[in-house]
């Protein structure tokens, strides 16, 4: 019991190093870069869209995203307006992720890590960066790994062997353990990197994967409120629009979860290939069925929140 918790948090340290150092590397290849991109590129929704899209897709972060989102609006660089863009665009781009861990078995994590760990000691820039990137990955595939060898194991842990048994009775649950679990870890990425460990075991179900991750889309939402704290009232709106568009996308599509898994599965026959193409096609969906009400969305967060 003592041996396989040690080793499940050692594996998870191992994953949360190799998304921080993968970030780092991006961050120090492109930040700059990014950081100009969001101030200049909100001339519209449309173009926002694609800001956040590419930005969060860039940095691997959408909650890095939000909060510099934030702090551009608290200083007046960009409006609450011009931030709905953003905010939509990032929601898309957070799936990359997703896509890329579904893509593990075709990475060398070893030989990503030792040649990262390398190029770790060049004076370089762009050498320094692409070694942070390729130890970042690097870790985080190995601590996959050790994650699916480990699953097993875990679920026969009373208290998780119930929680997933009460999961595969009722799928939707999901939600609540997605949000609640990226919410205190604040990363959705390392929520549904863990998810496609245990779905790749079948040890939890496709609809229940599904509902952790739409549950992650609201618990991430927290790093954002957080940032907002102290900051004006057009920082504040455009946090709460972050969390209420991401709420009302889950409560939208939940009713409909049998049929997304259905759909899932006609995606791939790899199971987390099928999570991670739905989780694309969910926010997709969510943005572009959103776009059209953006203005009465707009309105509604300033009534509610404006005060």
């Amino acid at each position: 019991m003592a041996d396989l918790l040690s080793l499940s948090a050692v594996f998870l340290m191992l994953f949360f190093l190799g998304f921080q150092v993968l970030r780092t590397g991006l961050y120090h290849v492109a930040f700059q870069k990014v950081e100009s991109l969001l101030a200049g590129m909100t001339k519209n929704h449309y173009v926002g869209i694609l800001t956040g899209l590419l930005a969060t897709a860039v940095l691997q972060s959408s909650s890095l995203i939000m909060v510099l989102t934030i702090s551009f609006v608290s200083v007046g660089l960009m409006t609450f307006k011009q931030s709905l863009g953003i905010i939509l665009g990032a929601n898309i781009g957070t799936t990359a992720t997703g896509e890329l861990l579904a893509f593990s078995h075709y990475i060398p994590e070893w030989t990503f890590v030792v040649i990262g760990a390398i190029l770790l000691f060049s004076n370089i820039k762009v050498l320094f960066g692409a070694g942070t990137i390729l130890f970042g990955i690097g870790s985080i595939f190995i601590a996959l790994d050790g994650f699916e060898s480990l699953a097993p194991l875990i679920v026969e842990l009373p208290i998780l062997e119930d929680a997933i048994m009460f999961t595969h009775l009722n799928p939707e649950a999901g939600v609540i353990i997605g949000m609640v679990f990226s919410g205190a870890i604040q990363s959705s990425s390392a929520t549904t990197g863990i998810t496609m460990s245990f779905l790749n075991e079948g040890l939890i179900s496709m609809a229940a994967s599904i509902a952790i991750v739409l549950g992650a889309n609201i618990g991430t939402c927290l790093t954002a409120v957080l940032a907002a704290l102290g900051t004006g009232k057009q920082a504040v709106l455009t946090a709460m629009a972050h969390v209420w568009f991401n709420l009302f996308s889950v409560l939208l599509f939940l009713p409909f979860l049998t049929g997304l898994t259905g759909f899932a599965e006609t995606l791939s026959s790899y199971p987390i290939k099928q999570l991670a193409h739905i989780a694309v096609l969910f926010n997709v969906a969510s943005v572009l069925l959103f776009l059209p009400f953006i203005g009465p969305f707009e309105k509604f967060i300033i009534r509610f929140h404006d005060k």
